[in-house]
C-alpha cells in the first residue's frame, strides 16, 4: 500500500518529534538510527526515505525542540522564565526539557551546521527574553541582551551541573536553589536600579 504525501509528512514529523525527545534524553551519540526508528514505530530501512543522514535528523530535531522551547519562553517574563526553568521538575524532565541544557555539550562536538542550528535557537531565546529584561532608562541599548546572556548562561549551567549529580544528591538541589536565588536577586537589584 502506497503512503500518501500527507501521511509521509506526518510520519517524518513523528520521527523528528521522537528523535528530539530521545536525543535530549540520551545525547546524539546515545541514539542509533535503528533504535530511533523502532521508538517511532517504523523500520530501520525507512529512515533514509525521510533523511539523508543522522546528522540531518539531528539538526532538524534540534531546531524543532529549540523552537518549542522558545514558544514556551515567549509567554513568560524573565522572572517567570527563571521560575519554570531552574527547577527540579525541569532538571528531571530530560526528554521534554530544554534542548540547550540537554545537548549544548554534544552540539559543541558536532558539525558547523548543527552548531549553527543551536546558535540560531540561542539567539532567538536571547532576543525574546532580552526584550523583557528590565533595564535602566539611561542604560546602554544592549544592556538587556548582556544581562540575558548572563542569566541564560546561569540557568542552563544550573540545570547541566544539577543533572551531573546523582538524582538523590543534596548537591543537585543546592545548585538549583542557589542559582535560582541569585538570579532572582539580580533581577530585584536591576529593578531597583531602574526606578
Amino acid at each position: 500500500m502506497r503512503v500518501t504525501k500527507a501521511q509521509a509528512q506526518a510520519n517524518r514529523e513523528h520521527i523528528v518529534e521522537t528523535a528530539s525527545e530521545l536525543f535530549r534524553q540520551r545525547g546524539f551519540d546515545g541514539v542509533g538510527v535503528a533504535d530511533l526508528m523502532a521508538a517511532a514505530g517504523f523500520t530501520h530501512g525507512g529512515f533514509y526515505k525521510h533523511f539523508a543522514s543522522k546528522a540531518d535528523l539531528m539538526a532538524e530535531a534540534s531546531a524543532c525542540s529549540l523552537a518549542k522551547s522558545l514558544a514556551a519562553a515567549e509567554t513568560l517574563d524573565v522572572a517567570g522564565f527563571i521560575d519554570v526553568y531552574v527547577t527540579r521538575e525541569h532538571r528531571d524532565g530530560r526528554g521534554t526539557g530544554c534542548t540547550m541544557a540537554a545537548l549544548c555539550g554534544d552540539a559543541a562536538r558536532q558539525t558547523d551546521d548543527l552548531k549553527a542550528t543551536f546558535a540560531e535557537g540561542i539567539e532567538h531565546t536571547l532576543q525574546t527574553l532580552g526584550e523583557k529584561y528590565p533595564t535602566r532608562p539611561d542604560g546602554a541599548a544592549d544592556e538587556g541582551r548582556k544581562k540575558m546572556i548572563d542569566l541564560l548562561s546561569r540557568a542552563v549551567g544550573a540545570i547541566v551541573l544539577s543533572r551531573a549529580c546523582p538524582d538523590d544528591s543534596a548537591l543537585a538541589d543546592e545548585i538549583l536553589e542557589v542559582c535560582r536565588a541569585q538570579m532572582f536577586a539580580s533581577l530585584s537589584l536591576n529593578e531597583v536600579e531602574t526606578e
